[in-house]
């Protein structure tokens, strides 16, 4: 709005269009203007009675409601107060709006918008094309008067109940129908689909549906005309309970670019070659089903993949070599099946892979070298597999490479840095757990992990196409405990060398390391004395050197860490006195056993000349350290749940869970919280890009 001069001629000003006959402003676009405050029934935008367009989009009248004054609009034929945080109900008066076209009323924000009478809102609003309630708050069944103009339906994330109606699929002219993630709602697919339908994305993700996908669905064709020849683009039905097989009738969809399946049931051999006629598919996701067979050669003729997901399933056979070589390829994922056989051993040139997931099959042989092609691998997860190999120093070379997971196959020899300048200078998680590795400890390699040595290391994701449709996972040891971790590239750095044959000292440098969350090297045969450079890890919370033959004293100035919520330093031979302090104090037995050398609490009750407080003293105290540590334990947890769901989400889970003791079904409702919050997250981003460009535009 910096252009506009208050004394020139406002049908000059950007975002203002007047009809050229009478000079009424018509049209006014102030989307993506930075404009705060609120919008009452006294605002002089009311005074526009001839508008026809109004768009407010993306700016922030938080806490501002929806006037009823909006109503008096009656040539409106477009609104939208998409992504502006208005709140409140939608005021009634809008069903006054005979005339709209279009309508975008999404809940982005912090505060949601509510429609609380959904039917009588469309009562009169028979020409709409567009209708966005994305987020609102609707606590209502479906109603059945929808304009048969509709072109785009999105009520995802809402409160809707009840039975999709099956009339919703038969509106003649709708392109596109999201109903994704809106409990509880149900629904079943009609058993015949109207030929003529011009659906080209179809959302019912986190819908129950549970029945069979229908032939039908692979005739949603439209036929060609002179406006337009499409079919359906996007399909997302994952999270579901969808079975049996997929109809052969998929393969009619050659112009489908998005397919999403993961999360159900569908079971049975299932002919990956059923989808090598969709030559235009950009993203395919299986994942999280049981289906069985082998993966066919015939899926590398999907030359414009860029994202493969068909993991955790029952595949077996081998993986097609052929698919190195689909240089668009970014994520890769077919971890937890049964392949066999070896890796692809060719990565071609300028290969675009930044994800690639094969943990948990039985593959075997070599690492191939060709992988250090990839210069976008961002993510390299073998573990688990039966690969035969030593450490692959020469993946050090890849500029970008910061998950490397080879734990639990037969990894061997020792580990020898390449002599080059710079090595795995991105890498955040290491973990070579479970192998044969054998020599001293890498102390150059530790020294080239600049990532790692960070104090404030960027947690900025990488704007690409995973961001929207896939998120890395890998399952990492930490505190005592295997467990399965999301925005891995976000939130952890680790080094786990345990179980394996190395020996010699634990190097000093590993001190500088102070970035690094969780560190094992237990179960080894490493020696000499713990360095007290470890406490200067400032970062770690789970710290595991137990198994090995470590003797001397713990170094005091272990107690300086603060983070540290999990400590095994069992089954060595220490001795001399536990260092005490706020962490130390939270420890047990069991972190210490099989050191027959050391003192103090919790192994005995004095330690030299220490003073031995009265019995009933010390267990009230342990008492008290012990609910603190639970109350910090809770906080953190509801912290890091409130970083995913915005600050007054979190705000409400901590009270809950301190009040509630944590129960598995709170944990259950954030789960499903924050997946809603990230798919409006992907609608709102795609927004921005739009207002982004027309601002470069402008």
């Amino acid at each position: 709005m910096s252009s506009w001069n208050m004394s020139g001629d406002c049908c000059l000003w950007d975002g203002v269009i007047c009809d050229e006959m009478t000079g009424d402003v018509i049209e006014l676009d102030l989307s993506c203007s930075k404009l705060v405050g609120t919008i009452d029934s006294n605002s002089s935008l009311f005074q526009l009675s001839h508008l026809q367009r109004l768009n407010l989009s993306s700016n922030d009248f938080y806490g501002s409601h929806i006037s009823p004054e909006f109503g008096r609009f009656s040539s409106l034929t477009h609104l939208d107060l998409f992504s502006s945080n208005f709140s409140g109900q939608i005021p009634s008066e809008i069903s006054h709006l005979s005339k709209l076209h279009s309508l975008r009323l999404n809940g982005f924000g912090r505060l949601r918008l509510i429609a609380h009478d959904f039917k009588l809102l469309l009562q009169n609003l028979t020409q709409l094309r567009e209708l966005d309630l994305t987020l609102v708050n609707i606590s209502s069944t479906i109603p059945l008067n929808f304009s048969s103009h509709l072109t785009t339906l999105s009520m995802g994330s809402t409160t809707l109940y009840g039975i999709i109606p099956e009339s919703i699929f038969h509106l003649p002219n709708l392109e596109t129908l999201d109903l994704s993630y809106s409990y509880p709602l149900s629904g079943y697919f009609p058993k015949k689909w109207n030929s003529s339908a011009s659906l080209i994305e179809l959302d019912l993700s986190g819908v129950n549906f549970s029945d069979n996908l229908p032939e039908s669905l692979g005739y949603l064709t439209l036929l060609e005309d002179h406006f337009k020849s499409n079919s359906l683009e996007e399909i997302n039905l994952s999270d579901n309970q969808l079975q049996g097989n997929l109809p052969n009738s998929i393969q009619n969809l050659v112009n489908l670019k998005i397919f999403y399946l993961s999360f159900n049931n569908f079971n049975g051999n299932v002919d990956i070659s059923l989808f090598s006629n969709l030559k235009q598919l950009l993203v395919l996701s299986l994942s999280y089903n049981n289906i069985s067979g082998e993966i066919s050669s015939s899926i590398c003729n999907l030359t414009s993949l860029v994202m493969l997901d068909l993991a955790r399933n029952n595949l077996g056979g081998g993986i097609p070599q052929c698919l190195g070589n689909i240089s668009g390829l970014e994520v890769l994922d077919m971890s937890n099946n049964k392949l066999s056989g070896t890796l692809p051993t060719i990565f071609s040139n300028g290969s675009s892979l930044r994800s690639l997931d094969l943990h948990g099959n039985k593959l075997e042989g070599e690492i191939p070298r060709s992988l250090a092609n990839c210069k976008e691998l961002q993510v390299l997860d073998l573990g688990n597999n039966h690969l035969i190999d030593t450490f692959p120093m020469w993946l050090g070379t890849l500029p970008k490479l910061k998950v490397l997971n080879l734990r639990s196959n037969t990894l061997h020899g020792s580990i020898q840095p390449l002599r080059i300048e710079t090595i795995f200078p991105e890498l955040r998680i290491i973990d070579l757990s479970y192998n044969a590795f054998s020599g001293n400890l890498p102390s150059s390699l530790f020294q080239h992990l600049k990532s790692m040595r960070k104090p404030d290391p960027s947690m900025e994701r990488v704007t690409s196409l995973e961001d929207t449709y896939y998120e890395d996972s890998i399952t990492v040891a930490t505190k005592g405990f295997d467990r399965e971790i999301v925005r891995i590239l976000h939130l952890y750095t680790v080094i786990d060398f345990s179980s394996n044959k190395f020996g010699g000292q634990i190097p000093s440098i590993m001190g500088d390391l102070i970035a690094v969350h969780i560190l094992n090297l237990s179960h080894n045969g490493l020696r000499g004395h713990i360095p007290p450079s470890l406490g200067d890890l400032s970062s770690v919370e789970s710290l595991d050197l137990s198994g090995n033959h470590l003797s001397g004293e713990i170094p005091q100035q272990l107690v300086s860490l603060t983070s540290l919520s999990f400590l095994n330093l069992s089954h060595n031979h220490l001795q001399g006195c536990i260092p005490q302090g706020p962490q130390f104090h939270t420890f047990e037995n069991n972190s210490y056993e099989g050191n027959d050398g050391l003192r103090g609490f919790p192994v005995s009750k004095s330690c030299g000349d220490t003073r031995v407080l009265d019995t009933n003293d010390t267990v009230s105290a342990l008492d008290d350290e012990e609910s603190n540590s639970e109350f910090l334990s809770d906080f953190w947890k509801a912290a890091l749940m409130g970083y995913g769901s915005g600050l007054c989400i979190g705000l409400s889970i901590i009270y809950f869970m301190i009040s509630t003791g944590n129960p598995k079904w709170l944990a259950r409702i954030i789960v499903e919280l924050e997946h809603k919050i990230m798919m409006g997250r992907r609608k709102k981003h795609r927004r921005q890009r739009s207002c982004r460009r027309r601002n470069n535009h402008l």
